[in-house]
């Protein structure tokens, strides 16, 4: 999945855009729904927490794209009820 390798790019630069936040969720979701959200929201967890774990310079922004996800994955479910 290219949108993961976008994210850990992100990561390891120690910066990122908020465009490029939302239109890698947009994309991860075009390909996947909310499925690959969720499992996107679970890998980054899991890494947020080995980052910080190893005290990485960049593990805010892990944490980040992780809350970032999770807000969309709510506006998601919100779409879904309001239709």
């Amino acid at each position: 999945m290219r949108a993961l390798e976008t994210i850990a790019h992100t990561i390891k630069v120690g910066k990122v855009h908020p465009t490029m936040v939302i239109n890698t969720l947009i994309e991860i979701e075009n390909e996947g729904g909310a499925a690959a959200l969720r499992r996107v929201e679970r890998h980054l967890s899991r890494s947020e927490e080995a980052l910080r774990e190893r005290e990485h310079p960049h593990s805010g922004l892990a944490r980040a794209w992780r809350d970032a996800t999770r807000a969309y994955l709510i506006a998601h479910a919100e779409r879904r009820q309001a239709v």
